[in-house]
């Protein structure tokens, strides 16, 4: 079968990336199956050792799986960048079989004895791989008796297929509700470029007129542009629609389900369940940080809205929940100078990658990044890259997919086809994946402030899978709690916007002018305006995701099972934290929250927030070493960045996250610099 099926035996290109030209939908099915049986025999030949130690019992568990972990990431990573109805056909099929394939390993009273037998080596990465074992097979129900073991197999199984099911009908959504104008005027303000993508766009999923496709938050980028007040508000009530009819009852099962788990395994709610493994310890942490910085954030957004109101007013217009963007963008542009269309002629897309994205890494960690071509990507307009050290060695590949199609989910991600291991010997293979706009003319696209910074986070979170060197698979790069890991991806934004940075790469599309000073003094001006809603809504998605989570299985029930009793449920939780302001709805409402329902953060997406104290404190750091600004000499930058390489981005979890970062900053984290970021230097 291995000769027929590509998916089968490793690859033979480089790094081991897949052979995409050679796999084909009709491989997945039969290579899961043979995949998750020889799984099952490499664990039967650990059980079959008569004495347990660590090479045959710890070592030989992280071997064990390698087919199966290289069809899974293959498949997963297609699913969500092409979906189709045949790959969300297996995936209905696989997803709970590879649920109840899990639970067999982490019951297996055998297996859980052997490794709780073991003394681990004395190195720092062999203690903590032991103890993660031991407290990852304890939560997946290895103490529990035979009929609780059974009963939580069937709801992780059950949640495993809810989660699937979310995430579909999401992206069913977003492509049902993408929004058609009539005419161009309709889009007045959005630019030629923009319209014309729009009109490609229509064309392109067979519709008259011009269509703008929804992007995952509530609120979307073209309400900051757009000029009709309708047209603003048509988009922005398409947003809110997603998932109404097909998520609302997939929610709430989810949300029982996972409080009857956490009660099973001897937790009170879900939140106190999950964040047992954060860095922050206890879902009261969580909460604490949320609330703390939540009537300050209100506050905040109340007096920007006071303003925009005001700046409508002077134009006999109001300003209603889809006009927000709008409005801060043309007091933006009032107060600070600062024209968006104009700043976008200065971000090509490619000219942003090579020689902001790459040469930021390559001024910092010594690394280079090269394009192969001879290389090929699972879809038109993927490329694929090497990374390598200064001196030529190989470090892995990035794949970068970058342009929206309608079967590609929303939002942004990075993810990896192949981690890196010293066990195993293998170099990480990892992609960054958007949902930017192709022109229609196949020019390139110019970025807004955003996307930019997002190109910037997500290649962080690709550092943190190349640069890893580690020896367990399990501690391989980002493989680290919500709330640490997107610390080196919230660090890398700052590099967006330093000026030894920007100026290398922010030339304008037509003349090659570098930027000017006054546009970016503009744009650092202009950075904490609209602080207080950028915060709020972030703030309020978090605050919901974690009330949920906080429920107990009766709790859950008295909620109410329809759309009224949703909304009636949000709208307590952001009043209890304090967190109500007019016109301002959360990043993400319950029925297209897809970080948590269909993503790995339940009952953590307040971790974006914790991290970002990481980052501000941490990017205090780099400008206090001389690293940052106008006159950071090249031997600085290049040395504090190879100490933060070292210390965060080449271990995983190989060790204490706390103990990295205070060995980085020279003491425990500091939430002032992120007050001070965010607006709000006296809410705490």
């Amino acid at each position: 079968m291995s000769d027929q099926n590509p998916l089968l035996s490793p690859s033979v290109l480089p790094y081991l990336l897949p052979d995409f030209a050679a796999i084909r939908v009709e491989h997945f099915l039969p290579a899961f199956e043979a995949a998750l049986a020889e799984h099952d025999r490499e664990i039967a030949a650990i059980l079959e050792q008569a004495t347990p130690d660590w090479e045959n019992t710890v070592e030989a568990l992280e071997k064990a799986g390698q087919a199966l972990s290289r069809v899974s990431a293959v498949f997963f990573n297609l699913q969500g960048t092409d979906s189709s109805p045949e790959f969300d056909e297996i995936a209905g099929e696989v997803v709970p079989q590879l649920s109840a394939h899990s639970d067999r390993i982490y019951q297996n009273p055998e297996l859980y004895a052997r490794l709780k037998a073991l003394t681990p080596p004395a190195d720092e990465e062999s203690t903590r791989l032991h103890e993660h074992l031991l407290r990852a097979f304890r939560r997946r129900g290895a103490d529990l008796d035979e009929a609780g073991k059974a009963r939580l197999s069937e709801v992780n199984q059950r949640l495993s297929v809810l989660s699937e099911n979310f995430g579909r009908n999401l992206l069913a959504d977003t492509r049902e509700l993408a929004v058609r104008f009539d005419s161009a005027a309709e889009l007045a303000g959005l630019g030629e470029g923009r319209i014309a993508a729009a009109a490609a766009y229509a064309e392109e999923t067979g519709v008259a007129g011009w269509v703008l496709p929804l992007e995952l938050p509530t609120v979307q980028s073209a309400q900051s542009d757009l000029d009709e007040p309708a047209s603003r508000a048509k988009l922005y009530e398409a947003s809110q629609r997603r998932g109404e009819e097909k998520n609302l009852a997939v929610l709430l099962e989810t949300v029982r389900l996972r409080a009857e788990r956490a009660r099973l395994l001897g937790y009170g709610t879900h939140a106190d369940y999950v964040i047992e493994e954060e860095t922050a310890g206890s879902a009261a942490a969580a909460r604490e940080l949320l609330f703390d910085l939540s009537p300050a954030a209100a506050a905040n957004a109340a007096g920007e809205h006071k303003l925009l109101t005001e700046a409508a007013a002077e134009k006999d217009e109001e300003v209603a929940a889809a006009d927000w963007s709008y409005w801060e963008n043309k007091v933006r542009e009032r107060d600070f100078n600062l024209d968006t269309d104009q700043l976008r002629q200065y971000f090509p897309l490619d000219q942003v990658l090579r020689d902001g994205v790459f040469y930021a890494a390559q001024r910092l960690y010594g690394i280079q990044v090269t394009l192969r071509e001879d290389l090929q990507g699972y879809a038109e307009g993927v490329q694929v890259w090497e990374v390598s050290e200064a001196d030529g060695e190989g470090i892995g590949l990035l794949l970068t997919d970058y342009f929206g199609r309608p079967s590609k989910r929303g939002g942004a991600w990075m993810s990896s086809f192949v981690r890196q291991s010293q066990l195993l010997g293998t170099k990480p293979v990892v992609v960054n994946v958007m949902g930017i706009t192709r022109p229609s003319d196949g020019s390139q696209p110019l970025l807004s402030i955003d996307e930019v910074t997002t190109l910037f986070h997500e290649f962080g979170h690709a550092l943190h899978g190349l640069l890893s060197d580690v020896r367990y698979p399990s501690f391989s790069g980002t493989s680290v709690p919500r709330d640490y890991v997107e610390f080196p991806s919230q660090i890398n934004e700052n590099w967006a916007f330093d000026p030894a940075v920007v100026r290398n790469y922010a030339r304008h599309v037509d003349s090659g002018e570098i930027i000017p000073g006054e546009l970016l003094d503009a744009v650092e001006a202009a950075r904490q305006f609209g602080q207080g809603f950028a915060t709020s809504e972030y703030l309020a998605a978090a605050i919901i995701d974690l009330a949920w989570h906080s429920l107990s299985p009766e709790e859950v029930a008295e909620v109410g099972d329809d759309l009224a009793a949703v909304a009636a449920f949000e709208e307590r939780a952001l009043k209890e934290a304090g967190l109500v302001v007019e016109d301002l709805a959360p990043r993400y409402r319950s029925t297209y929250f897809n970080h948590i329902f269909a993503g790995g953060y339940s009952a953590g997406y307040y971790s974006y927030l914790w991290a970002e104290a990481l980052d501000a404190d941490g990017f205090d750091w780099f400008r206090g070493s001389g690293a940052a600004g106008e006159q950071a000499a090249e031997e600085t930058v290049r040395r504090t960045g190879q100490l933060f390489r070292e210390l965060v981005l080449s271990q995983g979890a190989a060790r204490d996250f706390s103990g990295a970062f205070e060995e980085l900053r020279g003491r425990a984290k500091d939430v002032g610099p992120l007050l001070r970021r965010r607006g709000l230097a006296g809410a705490a």
